[in-house]
């Protein structure tokens, strides 16, 4: 078992033990992701600690996407829960670029890799998915990489 999947078992033994319902909830809901992301496939299998963050990461997109979804639509208290249960896997989550670091991170990985214009874009996005490891949204990288290539 990966040591971050221990340490979302850990922490959501804590919460049901103090009684916090949004954090018990919210682990319990990673976990279960977690597993389901272990059984698919052909065969049953172990994550490693970034698979793991890949799930808590995706976990937390769509937390975000349906905060925003429940507010557009006037359920603000829908939307505020789908926050708070944001927040508990942000705990778990790397600090997120701001808009300058990964302007900074995404020029550094064009220039090193020599990419200009709009024909590179794919090889460019890797290189800046590489560079940005995971700490900002593809759709954050992919609209920086495209402004510096001009496309």
């Amino acid at each position: 078992m990966s040591a971050l999947k221990d340490r979302l078992t850990t922490d959501m033994r804590t919460s049901l033990k103090a009684r916090d319902e949004v954090t018990t909830s919210t682990l319990r809901m990673a976990l279960a992701a977690v597993g389901n992301a272990e059984v698919a496939g052909a065969q049953k299998r172990d994550l490693t600690d970034d698979e793991v963050m890949a799930v808590l990461t995706r976990e937390a997109k769509k937390r975000r996407e349906a905060a925003t979804a429940f507010a557009e639509a006037g359920r603000a208290e829908q939307a505020a829960r789908e926050r708070a249960e944001g927040e508990v896997l942000d705990r778990y989550l790397p600090k997120q670029l701001d808009d300058a670091e990964l302007t900074e991170l995404v020029a550094g990985a064009l220039s090193a890799g020599g990419f200009s214009g709009r024909a590179q874009m794919g090889p460019a996005m890797k290189a800046a998915q590489a560079a940005v490891a995971g700490r900002a949204e593809g759709g954050r990288v992919a609209a920086e990489v495209r402004r510096q290539l001009g496309a």
